[in-house]
């Protein structure tokens, strides 16, 4: 005699899992990979496989000889989590150091908390800023575009924070020889790392997602509008001490963070009104570490600070309820 699984509706059949968006995540990155390929070389594609396998192997060894449960790899989270890590990179960085990030990110800030889905902070980033406080120098040497030489210069956001330092004015940095017009920046003719290559490439990818349904509008939009409207007040009250924010846009890891790393179904919110919040929250933290920090790039730490903030804002912005409760 069969037996029947009794539960309470609403019965929701998808063909969603994590399988399906994962490998989603991976198709969207394809162009932003391209382009780092076509941009950085043979050097690009040695930081992606070794930060993949690492990831992945990593988690096989967690599991399979730590947790003794059965193994996930091929769900293809590890993947995401590598690839991430990998756009996160200088294409000249050591082997060894991405190795590192890669036990940090898995070893430490997913599998430590029980895996998938119970992080509490994105792997992915939080082995970037951990190699970021480990190896400042490594983490901050990016080779040009298209280099044969090992040639390597500052970031366009390095180079303004340099300038606004020493006294220049905007218009003064943006004038000065080695600093990337707005095109070269679209288009990815500029130092940095793998995912900063290309906003045509994650924004073609940010299409794939959407029109994939793996992520709705609400985190990205309000990342990059309050980015733009934040960047825009300091600019308009004081134009030379404040950058515009078309280039807060186009430089460092604005668009990749909030396409691909602030999107993380585990560290963001559930509700719509929460996920604006918390895309808020990313843009106003990272104009302010960009503006008033140490540091020249501010999306990693804000989106670090916002994952840590999302149970919180989860409490007070909790999704519609099924049905309706009859007094």
């Amino acid at each position: 005699m069969s037996k029947l699984t009794i539960s309470p509706s609403p019965h929701v059949h998808s063909s969603d899992s994590v399988k399906r968006n994962m490998y989603g995540v991976l198709l969207a990155l394809l162009p932003a990979l391209g382009f780092s390929l076509w941009v950085f070389g043979l050097d690009s594609l040695r930081v992606v496989l070794i930060s993949i396998v690492s990831c992945v192997l990593i988690e096989f060894l967690v599991q399979k000889f730590i947790m003794k449960v059965k193994t996930t790899i091929c769900d293809g989270s590890a993947a995401v989590t590598g690839l991430i890590l990998a756009f996160n990179l200088p294409s000249n960085l050591d082997w060894w150091i991405i190795v590192v990030g890669a036990l940090f990110a898995i070893g430490v800030c997913k599998m430590t908390f029980g895996g998938l889905g119970q992080n509490i902070v994105n792997p992915a980033i939080a082995g970037r800023v951990f190699l970021l406080v480990s190896f400042p120098a490594q983490m901050t040497t990016w080779p040009m575009p298209h280099a044969v030489d090992g040639t390597t210069g500052a970031t366009p956001l390095a180079m303004m924070k340099e300038g606004l330092k020493s006294g220049q004015s905007v218009s003064e940095i943006m004038a000065a020889n080695g600093m990337p017009s707005y095109s070269d920046m679209l288009l990815g003719n500029m130092g940095g790392s793998l995912g900063e290559m290309a906003a045509i490439a994650l924004i073609v990818g940010l299409v794939i997602l959407l029109c994939a349904k793996i992520i709705t509008w609400h985190i990205p939009v309000s990342i990059l509008a309050t980015v733009f409207v934040f960047a825009g007040i300091l600019n308009l009250c004081d134009p030379e001490s404040y950058a515009s924010p078309v280039f807060h846009l186009l430089t460092g890891g604005v668009l990749f963070g909030a396409i691909f790393m602030a999107t993380d179904y585990v560290t963001s919110p559930m509700a719509p009104s929460g996920m604006i919040i918390y895309g808020v929250g990313i843009g106003i933290l990272t104009v302010l570490i960009r503006t008033f920090g140490a540091y020249p790039e501010g999306v990693s730490f804000a989106i670090l600070i916002m994952n840590i903030v999302t149970p919180l804002i989860n409490t007070y912005c909790k999704p519609k309820r099924f049905g309706e409760v009859v007094k």
